[in-house]
Formats: C-alpha cells, structure tokens, sequence
C-alpha cells in the first residue's frame, strides 16, 4: 500500500494535504524511499518495519513518525465531520478509556475535552514538534537532541489514541466508505513499527488488544 494509494483513497471528496514531507536528495527522502517501497513490494509488513541494514535508528524513526502522522490525520480526515462535541464529548475509547490534553502550554494539567478538540490539538502539536529543526534536525550533520526518542514516544502513544477512537466510535464509517482494508494495513504497519522498537507502552495498547490479536497474530505470538 503506497502513500501515493492511501492518499488517493482517503482525498475522495475531501481536500488534504499532509503537512510534512522530505526534500528529495536527502537522506531522510532515501529511506522514505526504500520503506514505501518495501511496503508497496507487498513485502510482510513485521518485515518491512525492520531498521535495514546499516542505517541509523533515529533517521528511521523520524521519517516513520512523519509518516505515520500524515496517514492518521488522512484517516480521521474521513470520520471528522462524524466526531463532534455532540456525539464525542470525551477523547475516549469505549467506557474503560478516556485521554486527557495536557500540552505545558494552553493546558498546563491534564483536562478532559472533546475528542474532535483533542485531535485538533494533538495534530497541531505534533505539527509543531516534527516542524522543529531544534527537535526533528533536517540535516544529517546535526545530531538528534537527547529529547528525540522520549518525544517520538510521546508522539506516537498520543497517535494511537487517534486509532482507538475511530475504531471503537468510528469504525461504522470506515467500512461505510470502504476504507477498512486500508485502515486495518496502516494499524498493523503502525503496531508492528512500535512494538518493534518499543515505542508505546503495553497498557496504551491495551483498548485496541482484542483487535489486535486477532489481526496480528504473528507479532502476538512472537512476544
């Protein structure tokens, strides 16, 4: 499943544009390259996750975190006129799970909103993070900060969230347009990415275990 494919899917009578993309001729397009083209060789997808040989770990996990980043936004772009204040007043999944917004910022301690706010704000954040040269470096001369992983952990528990909430409030929609192949491939391309490389905590991934089990059942069977 190319980008360019998932992208074409999910721009049916919606306008998006993915905020974040890679200069051509640099390192970071090159490996954007080579896991789009793994992806697309209909390679296994546990298998295409795998950092390849000789490359830098933190390089792969910035140009998967951009990825990641703009099919999710793509994803909820298709259930958004679907998740208001009305239908969605907590950022939840199921009764058990509800997420709260905390960004040092506007929302110095954790608060409960809306989901489609929560989303909002959460895509906007991560916007800024991975627009941040001080944080995501552009250039292979200037090293990662200290605070790169810690942060792309952040970043990609606070996406999972987003998976959660579509497939336990949403997924009616999804199927509806016919985008369940396409969403069911990015979750497993995402699941397998960070357990790979410990990403996101089990008990985050906890809402979404059922599912999981079942849609990934080598990866389960391998931990």
């Amino acid at each position: 499943m190319s980008f360019g494919g998932f992208i074409d899917f999910f721009q049916k009578g919606k306008t998006f544009r993915p905020k974040k993309k890679f200069s051509p001729g640099t390192l970071r397009y090159s490996l954007y390259k080579h896991a789009q083209a793994s992806l697309n060789s209909g390679i296994n997808l546990r298998s295409a996750v795998q950092l390849p040989p000789g490359e830098d770990l933190y390089d792969w996990i910035a140009v998967h975190v951009v990825d990641f980043f703009n099919r999710i936004n793509l994803i909820y772009g298709t259930v958004c006129d679907y998740c208001s204040d009305t239908s969605c007043p907590t950022m939840s999944g199921g009764p058990k799970f509800e997420y709260l917004w905390a960004d040092k910022d506007r929302f110095k301690k954790p608060t409960p909103l809306p989901a489609p706010q929560y989303v909002s704000l959460l895509m906007d954040w991560i916007e800024a993070q991975i627009n941040n040269e001080n944080l995501f470096p552009v250039s292979t001369d200037v090293p990662f900060p200290k605070t790169f992983m810690p942060l792309c952990k952040k970043i990609l528990t606070r996406l999972f969230r987003v998976f959660v909430h579509v497939y336990i409030h949403h997924f009616d929609r999804i199927i509806s347009i016919g985008a369940e192949p396409h969403v069911n491939t990015c979750y497993k391309h995402f699941y397998y990415f960070i357990t790979e490389f410990d990403l996101v905590i089990n008990k985050e991934l906890e809402p979404l275990m059922e599912m999981t089990s079942k849609m990934c059942q080598d990866c389960l069977q391998n931990e």
